[in-house]
């Protein structure tokens, strides 16, 4: 698709590598800088999908940026600038080798594992009694190991993380509570627009300094799931699905048509309605969640676009 960027190929002054993830490709500038650029590819079950959604890349782009300013006097982070709705420049890092995820209520995986007669996630016990989507009393932190592009992130106990040597303890506490005040964060800017933020994932990094500072994406569709606050209880009382908003209804689809992410399965064909109607769905999120009108970009030319706004940063 024309109007979508999937593959990104720059050659940028001083440029040392490139790495591509499952939806973000991240240049290296002269062990310094690090150019991010977000894609409109879609990654689900950690695969990455044939089609691009329009405008994703943007949106994560713009949802991570704001979000990341509107929690910058609590946790810092890597961002210097936003040259371009797909791009953020930022500090070079050492990520940590873990995701932290946190989860307010029993769903998605939680509540498949749950399901399948587990009390236990990452070391961390779940209560009894519980349903699909109820709130845990407590967050719970539940992380899991950075895999590589095309393997499986997986559940991983902090017991672990530091018996393996992948996090030091000081550090590890330091990811801990960083995590807890930023979901807090998270949660009341949810609140204020009418949202429950159900559960999100955290990366971190070090600076070349030895700082902690918070990296890539953070409340976005694709790192978050949201629930519609209105009617949450009274969906509840009912035994009904939440109204939601993330990735989620992605999920849901290709598992409805027999694809998730296991060896032998194919990855279903999505038509442009279905892909529209994600585009969308993401929209719909950025709006909800930022308070603002999604402005499209000019996407015409987005390789050109892009590549003419980091070279105005970098060559300043």
């Amino acid at each position: 698709m024309s109007n979508t960027i999937n593959n990104t190929n720059y050659n940028f002054p001083n440029q040392i590598s490139v790495y591509k993830g499952k939806v973000r490709e991240v240049y290296n500038i002269n062990n310094e800088l690090l150019v991010m650029i977000a894609s409109d590819r879609l990654s689900a079950f950690d695969v990455i999908m044939p089609k691009q959604i329009p405008f994703k890349g943007q949106i994560l782009n713009q949802i991570a940026s704001k979000m990341m300013d509107a929690t910058k006097d609590i946790v810092p982070n890597w961002i210097i600038a936003i040259p371009d709705p797909n791009v953020a420049i930022g500090h070079m890092c050492t990520p940590f080798k873990v995701e932290m995820v946190i989860r307010g209520y029993l769903s998605g995986h939680a509540a498949r594992e749950y399901k399948a007669g587990k009390r236990l996630l990452c070391g961390v016990k779940m209560p009894e009694g519980m349903k699909e989507n109820d709130k845990f009393p407590e967050p719970i932190i539940t992380p899991t190991t950075k895999a590589d592009t095309g393997s499986h992130d997986e559940d991983i106990s902090k017991e672990n993380i530091l018996a393996k040597g992948i996090v030091t303890k000081e550090d590890y506490e330091v990811l801990e509570n960083y995590t807890r005040a930023l979901f807090k964060k998270g949660t009341e800017i949810a609140a204020e627009r009418g949202l429950i933020l159900v559960d999100t994932k955290y990366e971190f990094g070090k600076t070349k300094d030895g700082k902690i500072v918070l990296i890539d994406e953070i409340h976005t569709p694709d790192s978050s799931r949201y629930f519609y606050a209105d009617g949450y209880k009274e969906r509840q009382d009912r035994g009904e699905a939440q109204k939601q908003l993330s990735k989620e209804f992605v999920r849901q689809w290709l598992i409805a048509n027999g694809f998730q992410g296991l060896e032998g399965q194919t990855i279903p064909d999505m038509n442009e309605e279905k892909i529209n109607e994600i585009s969308e769905r993401y929209i719909e999120l950025y709006e909800k969640i930022t308070g603002e009108t999604f402005i499209k970009s000019d996407v015409s030319n987005i390789a050109e676009r892009i590549e003419k706004n980091v070279l105005s940063f970098l060559n300043k």
